[in-house]
């Protein structure tokens, strides 16, 4: 196993914290329906199609709490979901 370089930051660290199987297992509390996981330079989150609910990921954690998850319109559901489409 390769050290991280001191050079990566704290982002990109955390970003590696939630595990495959963890995100494969997470669901949508309001709708179940499965979520997309969205890791970029200055946002970390994990996104329900059905719902289009946004939720937070606060140092590697997910909050999983409708009532402090965010509420997006069509056009920015949109872009996610082609933005994160699987191939």
């Amino acid at each position: 196993m390769q050290a991280l370089d001191r050079s990566e930051s704290r982002r990109e660290i955390v970003a590696m914290a939630i595990a495959q199987h963890l995100l494969d297992i997470l669901r949508c509390p309001k709708s179940l329906g499965e979520l997309i996981y969205v890791t970029g330079e200055e946002q970390e989150f994990l996104f329900c199609p059905d719902s289009k609910l946004r939720y937070r990921v606060e140092d590697g954690i997910p909050v999983m709490l409708v009532d402090e998850a965010e509420l997006l319109d069509e056009a920015a559901c949109e872009a996610i979901v082609s933005k994160n489409a699987k191939n």
